[in-house]
């Protein structure tokens, strides 16, 4: 229960912050946007009509058709976030802050919508619309979320190129672009690491440096050589950025043939890392 109303809580704080990256920074600088809001905007331009309003309307119909490819949880989840995006859409929409820099208000205009969205997701919640196409493509394509949601995003935004003309639709695109970065980064975590692959003769010898100089798990898969069918070990290692330094320090001194690949990984979880239940 204590997670639940957690969770419900930052839903709230999402959705306010997408809500004050449309009134602040998207309308009153005609830019457009993804997805359902996008066409609410457009449809705000030509005729006056509420975001709000219609923002509720349309998710709630597409939350109808779309419910089966969400959880029981992540489908009340939306029903809040949507109930609430609609809300606070409304409340703020007489909110002004004074810029007149386009470039500017479309930076910020994306990095709040990537974070308010972000936050949303992250805590298992979506705002229906294109989410529920991305998390389609999520299930089916293996796309991730975030580009889902960029790749739906930018087929309203480019119709709206009719309504906010060419600079305000390369804007719109600069603002979706910075909003997808800023979802990612919070959906998929705020704890980077690295992950290293190493192949090498001496892999006992690293192995048990890096256990005993470095204090870090390593873990060994068997493998060989495509060509020569020699037989190798390759090691395993996840580690922070600041650490990679020292290791590669370690694997340069004992074996400088070796092959070392190394990969960013996100949201580590485990011995030595996070805990799992508690993300």
């Amino acid at each position: 229960m204590k997670k639940i109303s957690l969770d419900v809580f930052f839903i709230l704080i999402g959705a306010f912050i997408f809500a004050l990256a449309i009134n602040l920074f998207v309308i009153p600088n005609e830019l457009g946007e993804g997805g359902v809001t996008g066409i609410t905007i457009i449809l705000f331009y030509l005729f006056e009509w509420s975001p709000g309003l219609l923002s509720l309307i349309i998710n709630a119909f597409l939350l109808i058709v779309g419910y089966k490819y969400l959880s029981k949880i992540t489908t009340v989840y939306t029903i809040i976030a949507v109930a609430f995006n609609s809300l606070f859409l409304h409340l703020t929409e007489s909110w002004t802050i004074s810029s007149d820099e386009l470039v500017v208000n479309a930076i910020f205009g994306g990095v709040f919508a990537g974070a308010g969205i972000g936050i949303i997701i992250r805590v298992g919640g979506t705002t229906a619309g294109t989410t529920i196409l991305a998390r389609i493509t999520n299930k089916y394509l293996g796309w991730s979320l975030s580009y889902g949601l960029l790749f739906f995003d930018l087929i309203v935004a480019f119709s709206s190129y009719f309504i906010i003309g060419a600079e305000g639709l390369m804007l719109t695109i600069l603002m979706l672009y910075i909003g997808t970065k800023t979802m990612e980064f919070i959906i998929e975590g705020l704890n980077p690491k690295k992950a290293i692959t190493i192949i090498s003769k001496e892999a006992d010898q690293i192995a048990k440096q890096v256990t005993v100089l470095m204090d870090r798990g390593v873990t060994v898969f068997s493998g060989h050589g495509y060509y020569t069918k020699e037989s190798k070990e390759i090691l395993y290692i996840v580690i922070s950025k600041q650490e990679v330094l020292k290791l590669k320090r370690i694997v340069q001194s004992t074996d400088r043939s070796a092959f070392i690949a190394i990969h960013d990984v996100r949201d580590v979880f485990g011995e030595g890392f996070l805990d799992i239940s508690k993300s």
